[in-house]
């Protein structure tokens, strides 16, 4: 979305409550709010930049889009607390390729309540966040097809790979069930 002007987009405020990680280890969103949480997503190549001036607890303004029939913003730019904006000005230059991450993936399991559907950048359904703080993910068509399991509320065990760093934790989920004892 580099070639979207940022202070033509609305803005929203709020304090980052966590942040969310896509299935190779980087940051690709962060939840602002503690009890009306919102998805803000943004690229994973922003994830550096989001690591050294972002903060559990802090202040930021994002400016983006939100898609039609998620409750959700695709940033544009992120400006924090001190004034610095963080900019999608694209993944790389011309002709770049960029390359994911090489992390170990190792079989996981979560349990819990869904506290906030998550979506990907065009407002597709890809996962969950539960309230122990674990993202699911998966691919936009498995989740079309599980929506009801990933609507806030719903407790849901899920295994996969997954992977866990300083950031978070997320499964890209190989199979979802009803929680029925909790």
């Amino acid at each position: 979305m580099h070639w979207i002007d940022p202070d033509s987009l609305p803005e929203t405020r709020g304090t980052v409550s966590r942040f969310l990680l896509n299935p190779h280890g980087e940051l690709d969103g962060l939840v602002l709010g503690s009890r009306r949480l919102r998805q803000v997503h943004f690229p994973p190549h922003l994830s550096p930049q989001v690591v050294r001036l972002v903060a559990v607890g802090d202040e930021v303004r994002i400016r983006g889009v939100k898609p039609r029939g998620a409750d959700m913003i695709a940033a544009v730019s992120i400006t924090t607390k001190s004034g610095k904006a963080i900019l999608d000005e694209g993944p790389q230059g011309p002709g770049e390729h960029r390359q994911r991450p090489e992390v170990e993936r190792e079989p996981m399991q979560a349990s819990g309540e869904v506290l906030l559907s998550l979506f990907g950048p065009k407002g597709e359904l890809r996962g969950a966040l539960l309230d122990d703080g674990t993202s699911l993910r998966m691919a936009p068509h498995a989740a079309a097809e599980l929506a009801s399991y990933l609507a806030p509320g719903f407790h849901v065990q899920a295994w996969g790979a997954g992977i866990r760093n300083r950031h978070g934790r997320t499964i890209d989920v190989d199979e979802i069930a009803e929680l029925i004892d909790m």
